[in-house]
């Protein structure tokens, strides 16, 4: 193989670093910018590779993953996320960057703004794994690719922030490595990049547009910060006189929601929680909250909108808790329904229907796709091996295995996937497999199943996916995960399981078995619809009228993405397939993990015990929304922005505008004189107004809080500098000014209480009420319109925010916090030592022996904290610092007893059981 490097190219980096990790046998040929490229469309200073067999790489990222697989290194999904993340949205960043230090000379932290949200990005994913490097323990084409293309910006140690210590270690570490050193001495010579700076000069500032291109951001405006030009001063004030009758009349449609002809027709599902969890707040903000914010919004500017959800109901995870609390599956899901039902109603979630997966619709409707997809022959069968429980006499589903990972040798790998490499598991392929419910050792048995053919139906999905991704709004991780899965080519997936709680296969061999419920749950949408409506199939057969939402965390992507359209393109009934897929990351727990049996965290019955009001909760939930990365729930964070953002800024605002109509106007709304600046407010409000739809319409809805809270500021500052409680006092002119400002406030509040209905609906009425704001005004529009005119009548008006104190904030965060020492409550990561004197932490709370979740917990927490015992020892870790982590593990081992009804003095024990 022959490698051709250009001294001096960033881009040469990668690749010598990987051939130099993967020890590739290139012969290496240096070349210059004028020099002719191996490759005729490959552009000058760009890597290429010549195979022994002729053919020519160019691509910087395939030449690092062909060094990689030629050594047997098989990439892993997580490995191809970073790989496309760092192609579509760091190499564009990261060669503006280059060119303002090169070519600008800039230096140090100015040099590297525009990457700072993707430093981030690698820093919370490197402490929220608790991993070494990006994909795991070991170095992989991953860490080669995005390190290359850091480094020649990041070289100079002040241009990395201080903050970012985990990306600063796997930084080091990488540079450190003997590969990256030598790529880094041999590239970057000084002489080489005096050249590559003057090539630079040459060709004009690199754009960003191709990382907006592969997310779900829109066109953005400028904002608020430039000057605003005279035609839009003039056509804000225009529109501002137009009063109510500039609005659209709001429209209600009729019961039950049914597609309009002529009306943009919009369909919203949230994913189905499952019935036997209580929700905490990272699930309810990442699919029902998120899609009834957004469901608001569509109603708001008269889309004809359909929201639907329901509990998921079907699977072994049902029976297995049935059995738990001494019920029937459907006593259990009857319980469960009712719990998530009365959540979802005090935190004023919309559903049009909240409905469930065990209906008699369900059964019909999925048995008429698999009868459909069988008579088309995309389906297969096939005998498999599977793991069966002698001891709980029955055969396990991939959730209550797991065993040590086959590809990387993680110890708790799933049934179906390992959490640390990210490989597709088949359960029978674990190493040391363990029933997860009585910890007994499985058996392989043969047994028929049927199988979705993926294969042959991805000639249908690779087609409509390139259309939906053109036409719609996907999020960028929603897009990456899926590109993940079919990048390598599907494969068949079982679609029945040895179960009796789920739908009854209707096919003779197979009618004592059930669905799986991947692909049974799905289709819960359709059914749930056809629950509130006979007429379900003008929705759910209709993509001619109808446009699909799909909102759920990102681990739900590839159903919803990948197999259920599969499903239904095979079905070939014209059913409406997922237009904008919008998927969120997680939401953590004071940066780390919630967990009900142990107290750690607040769940969806919890919150209204806290004696915060559901919008509260709603707003810091929507502003701490994870769109782009992982975010955390935090107490402390939760006061500050109920204090500053809604008491001081948002309340405050509305409060005084509608304190002075009453206090200085008798509750009526004065009369108003605009003058030039009183129209550049109405410009520089509608600006943000504009923002706000704009976000809102690609469903950045954390974003479009932000612009709420914008205009509300630039009210508060508008009252200040112009302070009408003074000028009420003076002359003729002073009272005409405090009467315009005073009404051109109130009218911003007015339209305030429209945008907040969305995120804080008992607010918005709050303010409707307070404001006597006309029905009629209820409505969105991309004008700021006069909707109170002089004359109009306010009511009682009333503060609208309470302060959190801090002992209130820290009474809960103790409350909720479980009591638990820092490596059970947290997923591991870095953390400081005690000192060796410190003692073993207590236990956490007094625990009921028995319960199988916090087990479970236990026994997960027990491993890896033998583990980091066996690491500590094996890298010869100082004495008093191993002692302190065995104490640690003791402990955790004697709370494992105790869980289990066992005496804690008692060893548990270990290997495997006989039988």
């Amino acid at each position: 193989m022959r490698l051709r490097v250009a001294a001096g190219a960033p881009a040469a980096l990668k690749v010598l670093a990987a051939a130099g990790a993967a020890a590739a046998p290139v012969r290496l040929v240096w070349s210059g910018p004028v020099e002719r490229p191996l490759a005729p469309l490959s552009p000058p200073w760009v890597p290429s590779l010549e195979l022994d067999s002729g053919t020519i790489l160019f691509s910087p990222n395939a030449i690092c993953q062909f060094f990689f697989l030629a050594r047997g290194e098989e990439p892993t999904d997580l490995t191809n996320q970073w790989l496309e993340w760092e192609a579509t949205e760091l190499q564009p960043a990261a060669s503006a960057a280059l060119y303002t230090q090169l070519v600008h000379g800039k230096k140090g932290l100015e040099a590297v703004e525009a990457l700072g949200k993707l430093l981030a990005h690698i820093e919370q994913n490197l402490s929220r794994r608790g991993t070494a490097y990006l994909a795991g323990d070991t170095k992989s084409v991953a860490d080669v690719v995005v390190w290359g293309t850091l480094f020649p910006v990041l070289q100079d140690e002040t241009s990395l922030p201080t903050e970012l210590q985990a990306l600063r270690t796997w930084f080091q570490s990488m540079t450190l490595s003997e590969a990256c050193r030598k790529a880094a001495d041999s590239v970057l010579m000084p002489r080489a990049l005096l050249e590559f700076k003057s090539y630079l000069q040459k060709q004009p500032p690199p754009s960003l547009a191709m990382q907006r291109a592969t997310s779900n951001e829109p066109e953005e405006e400028e904002g608020s910060e430039r000057a605003l030009t005279e035609e839009e001063i003039t056509a804000a004030a225009d529109a501002w006189a137009c009063g109510a009758a500039g609005l659209p009349k709001p429209w209600q449609p009729q019961k039950p929601v049914l597609p309009v002809e002529g009306m943009r027709n919009v369909l919203i599902t949230s994913a189905l929680p499952y019935v036997n969890n209580v929700p905490h707040l990272g699930n309810i903000i990442g699919c029902v909250l998120s899609a009834d914010t957004f469901a608001r919004y569509c109603r708001l500017r008269n889309w004809n909108t359909l929201y639907v959800c329901g509990t998921d109901e079907y699977g072994t995870a049902t029976e297995t808790k049935a059995v738990e609390e001494g019920l029937t599956p459907q006593e259990i899901c009857n319980k469960y329904n009712a719990i998530h039902a009365d959540i979802y109603h005090w935190f004023d979630i919309s559903f049009d229907y909240f409905g469930r997966t065990t209906t008699p619709y369900q059964t019909t409707i999925a048995q008429d796709i698999f009868q459909r997809l069988l008579a088309r022959g995309f389906l297969l069968q096939d005998t498999v091996e599977q793991l069966r429980c002698e001891d709980c006499q029955r055969f396990l589903a991939d959730r209550f295995v797991e065993g040590t990972c086959p590809f990387c040798s993680y110890e708790e790998a799933r049934g179906d996937q390992c959490d640390k490499c990210g490989k597709l598991i088949n359960a029978v392929e674990l190493k040391n497999p363990q029933c997860k419910l009585c910890k007994g050792v499985p058996v392989v048995k043969p047994t028929q199943h049927l199988f979705l053919d993926l294969p042959k139906l991805e000639e249908r999905l690779e087609p409509w996916l390139e259309q939906s991704w053109a036409s719609g709004d996907w999020t960028a991780n929603a897009r990456y995960i899926t590109r993940s899965w079919i990048r390598d080519g599907l494969k068949p997936r079982c679609i029945t399981r040895d179960l009796k709680w789920g739908t009854p296969v209707p096919l003779d061999g197979f009618r004592d078995k059930v669905f799986y419920v991947w692909f049974d749950a799905p289709i819960g949408y359709l059914s749930i619809t056809a629950n509130y409506t006979d007429q379900w199939e003008r929705w759910w057969k209709n993509p001619q009228q109808v446009e699909l939402y799909n909102f759920m965390a990102k681990d739900n992507v590839p159903f919803h993405s990948v197999i259920f359209p599969c499903s239904l393109l095979g079905a070939e009934d014209n059913y409406t397939l997922v237009n904008h897929l919008i998927a969120t990351e997680y939401l953590n727990y004071e940066d780390g993990k919630f967990s009900k049996s142990r107290g750690v965290g607040v769940f969806g019955d919890m919150a209204k015990d806290t004696g915060i009001p559901a919008d509260i909760w709603r707003f810091y939930l929507l502003y701490v929304r994870p769109e782009g990365q992982d975010s955390a729930f935090s107490w402390s964070d939760l006061m500050l922005k109920n204090n500053s953002e809604l008491l001081n800024n948002l309340g405050n605002f509305i409060n005084r505008a509608g304190m002075f109509v009453c206090k200085f106007f008798g509750g009526a709304v004065p009369n108003m004189v605009l003058t030039l600046d009183d129209k550049r407010l109405l410009a520089r409000v509608t600006l943000e107004l504009r923002q706000y739809h704009q976000l809102l319409e690609k469903v950045r809805i954390r974003d479009a809080l932000r612009c709420i809270l914008s205009i509300s500021r630039h009210g508060n500052q508008y009252i200040q500098v112009n302070e009408p409680w003074k000028r009420i006092k003076g002359d003729e002119k002073d009272r005409q000014r405090a009467s315009t400002v005073t009404g051109v406030a109130v009218n911003m509040a007015s339209m305030l209480a429209v945008l907040l209905q969305p995120y804080m609906p008992g607010v918005s009425l709050a303010i409707q009420e307070q404001l006597c704001i006309p029905p009629d005004c209820f409505v969105l529009s991309h004008n700021f319109t006069c909707t109170l005119p002089p004359g109009h009548r306010v009511g009682t008006v009333s503060p609208l925010f309470q302060k959190l104190e801090n002992d209130q904030v820290e009474a809960l965060r103790k409350r909720f916090g479980g009591g638990q020492p820092e490596n059970l409550a947290v997923e591991p990561q870095a953390k400081q030592t005690p000192p060796a004197s410190e003692p073993p932490p207590a236990p956490a709370t007094v625990m009921a022996p028995g319960d199988p979740q916090l087990i479970q917990e236990l026994t997960e927490e027990v491993a890896k904290q033998g583990n980091h015992v066996r690491q500590l020892k094996a890298n010869k870790a100082e004495k008093a610092q191993v002692d302190m982590e065995v104490a640690k593990l003791l402990e955790l081992k004697k709370q494992l007893a105790l869980a289990e009804g066992k005496s804690p003095e008692v060893p548990v024990p270990k290997g495997k059981r006989k039988k």
